[in-house]
């Protein structure tokens, strides 16, 4: 996934992406291999180039808030931050697999087998990394297959949703 993230009234731009299970961060051109173990309820504990940092993560409106061992930083997201993903490809006609960005989580099932649903309706939120993504439809028609439930476990590529 790419967004970009503003500390401090400085933005810059993200990358992640998950190899085996690890994380590669970019930040701005600077590449970090990151893991990340859920620690309990709001907190995380991070290995960044082999070093351990135990993080408290507090979700807001625009971001999250980041409690540090020295410090509180608060992290703003742009909206495709928030989990948007990327675009979906395009399709004008066929079926069209909706397939999750990166591992994760599935939050909730915003549609069911059957309904009808508009280009850029929401169709599945996965977690990912503490974030959220609602994934959205890239066309109008309907929910063929919802191939997913809620508290399911997803990999990179595995699909989520049919449209036809």
């Amino acid at each position: 996934m790419l967004f970009d993230a503003t500390v401090d009234g400085r933005t810059m731009r993200v990358e992640v992406r998950d190899k085996a299970g690890r994380y590669t961060v970019t930040i701005d051109g600077r590449s970090l291999e990151v893991d990340l173990f859920d620690a309990g309820r709001d907190f995380v504990s991070l290995l960044i180039d082999g070093r351990s940092h135990e993080v408290g993560l507090e979700k807001r409106a625009s971001g999250f808030t980041v409690v540090l061992a020295a410090d509180v930083v608060a992290v703003d997201l742009g909206e495709a931050a928030r989990g948007e993903g990327p675009a979906p490809k395009k399709a004008s006609s066929g079926p069209v697999r909706l397939l999750a960005p990166m591992p994760g989580r599935v939050l909730r099932v915003l549609a069911a087998p059957g309904d009808d649903v508009r280009a850029g309706q929401g169709l599945v939120v996965v977690e990912a990394m503490k974030m959220e993504n609602e994934l959205k439809a890239p066309r109008a028609g309907r929910v063929l297959e919802l191939a997913v439930g809620e508290g399911q476990t997803v990999e990179t590529g595995t699909v989520l949703v049919v449209l036809e």
